[in-house]
């Protein structure tokens, strides 16, 4: 039986073919339909199928990556959203924190709204902070309000009153004459979608989830009967921000968990592979067409975050932790009104695309650059099914780079991928040095289309010396889609002093988040052996704005627990801002808990040959351009026709279907048993890193 799984991204839609058991995947890679994604999907599964002779009845399991919901909010097609509030608080979203979106930047504006201000509504009600009611919700305005908003032709509603994570009751009201008057609504009650403190961040949230709802269901429909028509019986598992899977019933139900999912199951892919070769700190590091996201793994455990941004919108909802910057292979290279050269973000994506294309776009982009430089064989992008013109990459990089700048070809196009990799090893700092980590520590895992072609010089840039390379590192995040758990997250805010707490107390916030994760991991189909809970607590100093998290280590506590829980809070926050006081009061803020529902994951396949000459692999050589070398005679390898290898020297160009990787001078790589490729950045000990 086969597991597959399809991740469609900005420029190209990426298919894994997993059989259950050997562990054996195949790839495919395709172009995205942008007007319609679940064209390129079917598309994706009867090629991908038709290509290694698998029968569609087979499938067994189908995970889906998307990105519907991220552009829905960038573009601002997504529902027309009605917001209830308390009375006197419509505003809220327009008001937030009263910070600007960029401290120095004094015009930039903030993101749109998705709700109009004549669409933020309020009923007169208050619940206090004691979760006491001060004023009760009245049913007769409530059904009158609905009426109002039934006449506007809302789509949905976002529902958030003041305190309703401590006495959602009214907030329960509304939806019960919801389902009264009018059940064919979508809706969202801040209640179940995120009952913490931060009334911002949870009416933003839950605003977020309505304004998607609609369009998000109209999407699943589709790909459900789309996937159907083409044989597959499996119902898909969409991937989520925190790395996990869900049904599409709990999909259609929390949309906005689905806003960031690519990204997650790229860092879901990378852990299942490094795990196999051995490591278990890395920086994942995903450059694609359009952007770059990297992000940090300790012990094989992802950073976790409830504090991102969904394209400028504020979300609470636990996310894997991972720093973008707008660095793909599609990203813009030009020289701006100081005469400086800049890469992206804006990007050339699928279409136009790279100058190479000859789809109109005469702009050079960061895969030009690698074209001019030899770097990209152009007749062999995707496998040779994507056929282009290498001649009109030097054009761009000269009219636009070279020219203006006073330069030759090779000198510009080399400028544009110091650049593009400058800005990336920007992003790796953040989330490494600037929170105490020396990157040095970790291994690199490089994935994406352009990824491995960057890796190699990136990981010197900033001190890593082994890169590690999947087998098939343009469609990684397809892989991590069939790897990744079924989860979900559940909290409660308690806002208490920690030296009050008690083991019978802290037992008390738990037991009810883990009853909800027991049901909705039975609603999921998961049997009761195959569940586990992870459980955090965030804690802060008394007057501090920001929490940290702090495993909960058992759930049979003790006093002696509680005590390690204060220490390892102490650690923490030694680590992040470099100082603690043991003296200072703790506030222990909210209880996390991670219902999971545990995935069997197949053995990864092994090679069965051992290669003594790498010239087995050998398929031509070709001129290409190094910054420390100028232009040399490469080796060019056909990565399939790789066995173990212990050692192969660069310079080199190793090519794939999915991907091209480049093995500077002075650098090498060899094989191990899963055919990851293990490159030695440095291999002269004099050559040093810049962390």
């Amino acid at each position: 039986m086969y597991r597959i799984g399809i991740d469609v991204g900005g420029t190209f839609t990426d298919v894994t073919l997993l059989n259950s058991e050997t562990g054996q995947y195949y790839v495919y890679k395709l172009s995205s339909t942008v007007h319609d994604q679940s064209e390129a999907i079917t598309k994706g599964i009867k090629e991908t199928l038709e290509l290694y002779n698998v029968s569609v009845e087979k499938i067994e399991y189908f995970g889906h990556g998307t990105t519907v919901a991220t552009n829905m909010i960038i573009e601002r097609k997504g529902a027309k959203t009605a917001l209830i509030t308390t009375k006197g608080f419509r505003d809220l979203l327009e008001i937030g924190r009263q910070v600007r979106p960029s401290l120095y930047n004094i015009f930039e504006d903030k993101p749109e709204k998705l709700v109009e201000r004549s669409l933020c509504t309020e009923i007169n009600e208050r619940i206090i902070a004691n979760s006491k009611v001060h004023k009760h919700a009245d049913k007769a305005e409530i059904i009158q309000l609905l009426e109002d908003l039934k006449a506007k032709e809302v789509e949905s509603i976002a529902v958030c009153f003041l305190f309703s994570f401590l006495n959602p009751t009214h907030e329960q009201l509304v939806e019960e004459c919801i389902k009264e008057i009018w059940p064919e609504v979508y809706y969202s009650c801040s209640s179940s979608i995120l009952p913490e403190f931060r009334e911002y961040e949870r009416l933003s949230t839950t605003v977020i989830n309505s304004y998607l709802g609609p369009r998000m269901k109209l999407y699943i429909d589709n790909l459900q009967r789309r996937i159907k028509e083409v044989g597959v019986k499996v119902d898909p598992f969409i991937t989520q921000s925190n790395g996990g899977v869900m049904s599409i019933n709990s999909t259609i139900q929390t949309p906005v968990k689905t806003a960031l999912s690519g990204p997650s199951a790229g860092v879901i892919g990378a852990i299942y592979v490094a795990r196999s070769a051995g490591f278990d700190n890395i920086i994942t590091y995903d450059m694609g067409g359009t952007s770059t996201d990297v992000s940090m793994v300790c012990n094989g455990i992802a950073e976790y975050t409830t504090k991102r941004k969904v394209c400028g919108l504020p979300s609470g909802i636990p996310m894997i932790d991972v720093n973008a910057v707008g660095a793909g292979g599609g990203s813009i290279a030009y020289i701006d009104n100081a005469g400086a050269l800049k890469v992206g973000p804006e990007s050339a994506g699928a279409n136009p695309g790279p100058a190479a294309y000859g789809l109109g776009n005469d702009k050079p982009v960061v895969t030009d650059a690698n074209l001019v430089l030899g770097r990209i064989n152009p007749q062999y992008v995707l496998g040779g099914r994507l056929k282009i013109e290498a001649e009109l990459s030097k054009t761009a990089v000269v009219k636009k780079i070279a020219e203006p700048m006073g330069i030759d070809l090779l000198q510009a196009a080399q400028g544009i991928i110091r650049v593009a990799n400058s800005n990336m090893a920007r992003a790796i700092r953040v989330i490494t040095v600037e929170k105490g980590y020396n990157p040095s520590d970790f291994t690199m895992v490089a994935y994406g289309g352009a990824g491995p072609l960057h890796a190699a010089y990136l990981a010197r840039e900033i001190g890593i010396r082994t890169v590690l390379i999947p087998p098939t590192p343009g469609t990684l995040c397809a892989l991590g889609l069939l790897t990744a758990d079924i989860k979900n997250s559940y909290v409660r805010t308690v806002l208490t002093p920690y030296d009050d707490i008690t083991p019978e107390m802290l037992d008390s916030f738990i037991s009810p988040l883990m009853e909800q994760g027991n049901e909705w991991l039975a609603a999921e189909n998961v049997a009761s052996e195959n569940r586990l809970f992870h459980i955090i607590a965030e804690m802060r100093y008394v007057g501090q704005n920001y929490e940290l998290q702090v495993d909960i280590p058992s759930r049979s506590l003790t006093e002696e627990d509680i005590k390690n829980m204060k220490t390892d809070f102490f650690k923490a926050h030694e680590m992040n801002y470099g100082y603690y006081n043991p003296n200072a009061p703790v506030q222990l803020v909210n209880i996390r808990c991670e219902a999971v529902g545990m995935v069997k994951k197949p053995e990864l396949a092994e090679l069965k040959n051992t290669m003594e000459d790498p010239g087995v692999a050998l398929i031509n050589t070709r001129e290409v351009y190094f910054e420390e070398t100028g232009k040399v005679i490469c080796p060019v390898y056909d990565r399939a026709k790789f066995g173990r290898s212990e050692r192969v020297n660069g310079p080199c160009i190793v090519e794939q279907m999915d991907c091209t990787t480049v093995i500077p001078p002075d650098s090498w790589f060899r094989v191990d048993m899963h055919g990851n490729l293990i490159v030695n950045a440095f291999a002269k000990e004099n050559i040093e890193g810049r962390a």
